[in-house]
């Protein structure tokens, strides 16, 4: 299972980001389903949330640096 894909699909489906906001764990094993280890899918919902924060921390951060080249 290529681990990058599943969080890929996930972030880049608002609709799905919306689900994984209220259920992580459910909205992974929809995509991945039941079978997978209980650590892969925790590997998963670790690397979502990351890829989610990490959109906002650039989002800001332009924001940021926007300001600075006024």
């Amino acid at each position: 299972m290529d681990i990058e894909k599943v969080v890929s699909s996930i972030t880049g489906d608002g609709k799905l980001v919306e689900e994984f906001k209220k259920s992580p764990v459910e909205t992974v094993k929809k995509k991945v389903g039941d079978s997978v280890p209980k650590d892969v899918i925790d590997k998963i919902v670790a690397a979502v949330k990351a890829k989610l924060e990490g959109g906002k921390l650039a989002g800001i951060a332009d924001k940021i640096g926007g300001l600075f080249n006024k």
